[in-house]
């Protein structure tokens, strides 16, 4: 879950789904935060946040590495990633029925409408406001801990539109890093703080009204998540760069400065990105690592066993 969350396209939701535990956490997410605690139920939790926690702090300024420097690269990848969930949702979808078809056209029509805001460059926008924009880190941290319960719907890739996706990844590397050389740590927890609170009101609020659809409206949830999941398809093409910032650019509420770019002083995350037009030996390359990133989720997805319901009845041996 913890590596699937790095990643847009990858739900860390279907991560669990994947490997049979999803319904356990959210039913243990729900009693712990409705004070019906249980030591299965915190036994649960902290096995599951250790493991995702250890996963983001070790491979963040990794992945971030990755997606400034081989971005179009790591997209394609995203791109099949993200496909690659819906065998596993459509599996639990069938038989449709109208509410199904209902619950995926809003779906789909939600992520149409984060994709547009993607293209109208609202996340440029965002991510170039102030660093201390403490209401910006908020919201952003309550919609991917959203996004992370719901299979299908990557955390990652709503940081992605928000313009936060590097910004986030940037400041846990820089946590690690000043954790390790004793430095300040003010700068990257102005970021980490306000992200971490939204994550945990986004799960726990999310987390509830799951467990609650899945006992009373479960085919129209799954259409819902299965329109999330095909619609997030819009806002991964692959053929973006970020590009250098030049003297008088706005960047982060500051005008880029001759001393500034010297310096170093504009993280790689905050850089704009804008469209290129690929080679056929990019779109060729793109297509195959489509095929490999839908390889590897469909994998993942196999190696995992049938969703578990907490609260069934356990079935008894053979006499």
């Amino acid at each position: 879950m913890g590596l699937a969350n790095l990643v847009p396209g990858i739900s860390g939701g279907t991560m669990l789904l994947a490997a049979g535990v999803y319904r356990r956490f959210v039913d243990a997410v729900a009693r712990v935060t409705t004070f019906r605690w249980s030591v299965e139920s915190i036994l649960t939790l902290v096995i599951i946040v250790a493991g995702a926690g250890g996963a983001i702090v070790l491979g963040a300024g990794f992945i971030r590495d990755l997606v400034h420097e081989h971005r179009w690269v790591m997209y394609s990848l995203f791109l099949g990633l993200t496909l690659g969930g819906v065998p596993l949702l459509w599996g639990l979808l069938r038989p449709l029925t109208p509410s199904a078809i209902a619950g995926f056209i809003g779906g789909i029509l939600f992520m149409i409408f984060l994709a547009l805001l993607q293209w109208s460059g609202v996340g440029d926008a965002a991510a170039s406001a102030d660093a201390g924009n403490w209401w910006m880190h908020l919201i952003a941290g309550v919609a991917a801990g959203s996004a992370m319960v719901l299979p299908g719907l990557s955390g990652s890739y709503v940081l992605l539109i928000l313009g936060q996706y590097l910004v986030v990844l940037g400041a846990v590397e820089d946590a690690t890093e000043a954790v390790q050389s004793g430095s300040d740590l003010s700068e990257p927890l102005s970021v980490i703080i306000p992200v971490g609170i939204g994550a945990v009101v986004g799960v726990v609020g999310v987390s509830n009204a799951v467990k609650w659809l899945l006992e009373h409206a479960k085919k129209v949830t799954l259409g819902v998540l299965m329109g999330l999941l095909i619609g997030a398809v819009l806002g991964l093409w692959p053929f973006i760069a970020p590009q250098e910032p030049i003297l008088g650019e706005v960047i982060r509420g500051r005008a880029v400065t001759a001393d500034m770019l010297s310096g170093d002083q504009v993280k790689p995350e905050h850089w704009r990105t804008e469209l290129f037009a690929p080679s056929a030996g990019q779109v060729a390359s793109s297509v195959a690592l489509v095929l490999v990133g839908f390889a590897c989720s469909v994998g993942i997805g196999l190696l995992g066993g049938e969703d578990e319901d907490p609260e069934a009845e356990p079935i008894k041996p053979p006499q």
